[in-house]
């Protein structure tokens, strides 16, 4: 039996799937392959190198840093996340991701990206984190408060503007159970979105324009399709019970400690049911 995980993104809700994935490790839990978007992604692929809170420490460490993450480097540099640090000195000096236990994983890992040429999505292998940073940046690459990111010819833009829950992807490379961690609850759907600004800053790449103004049409329609397979036994999924009151560039610490508990705790919460659905126990 394959187990497939799938992770959500949300920008700092993301911290809640750290939480999740933390107790995930504590209870052992090991899957054959995962398919992340954006934050989900980020945060993610500590999952594989099994180095539990992370995400929670180093955004804890460094949110305050003029460099890291705010209006000071969107201005500097057009990208609200700064490129330079959170995406290549904080990983590879100031709070090393572990690659070497990344690639003993053997686990494949996919980023989705937004190819904004096309409009459609981009399933991006990721063997080496430090090589290809640039495709776990041109998942996470928010429109408007990050510059179009070029990764192998091609331009990018956040994942989750053309495919948010992963779900279909997954399920096509064959998993027989799979995990999905969300960062909305059962409740959420996105509202109708009028598109002016994609219209207005984009209207060199009318398809990305035409995938990203009907996002709420798509992902609406990925949750009822999760619902689904959840009711089916075909997918087990963890989600907040609420709405995470979270700023998606959060720059408060305190938030920080308590989505990652809220997702931590759950976490712990569902490990029974999780084993028994994997056959665990």
């Amino acid at each position: 039996m394959t187990v497939g995980l799938v992770l959500e993104g949300g920008g700092m809700r993301g911290l809640y799937t750290a939480g999740v994935l933390d107790a995930f490790l504590d209870a052992g839990i090991k899957v054959d392959g995962v398919v992340a978007v954006s934050a989900g992604a980020l945060f993610g692929v500590n999952f594989l190198s099994q180095q539990k809170g992370r995400a929670l420490r180093y955004n804890k460490r460094f949110i305050k840093n003029k460099n890291y993450m705010g209006f000071r480097s969107w201005v500097k540099t057009g990208n609200v996340v700064n490129k330079d640090m959170a995406y290549y000195k904080i990983p590879m000096e100031l709070d090393k991701f572990d690659q070497e236990r990344f690639a003993q994983s053997r686990t494949p890992f996919y980023v989705v990206a937004t190819d904004i040429e096309t409009g459609k999505p981009d399933y991006i292998k990721i063997e080496n984190v430090f090589e290809q940073m640039e495709a776990l940046r041109a998942s996470s690459a928010l429109p408007l408060a990050n510059e179009i990111v070029t990764y192998k010819g091609k331009q990018y833009l956040d994942g989750g503007l053309s495919d948010s829950i992963p779900i279909d992807f997954a399920r096509s490379l064959g998993f027989d159970k799979l995990i999905v961690i969300l960062t909305q609850p059962l409740d959420y759907r996105k509202k109708p979105s009028s598109g002016r600004l994609y219209r207005l800053f984009y209207k060199k790449y009318p398809k990305f324009i035409a995938v990203a103004s009907k996002r709420y049409q798509y992902y609406n329609a990925q949750v009822e399709q999760v619902i689904k397979l959840e009711q089916e036994g075909q997918a087990f999924v963890v989600r907040p019970k609420n709405t995470l009151k979270i700023g998606r560039l959060e720059k408060n610490p305190n938030k920080f400690d308590e989505i990652y508990e809220k997702g931590f705790t759950d976490g712990q919460g569902h490990i029974v049911a999780l084993q028994t659905y994997l056959g665990m126990i």
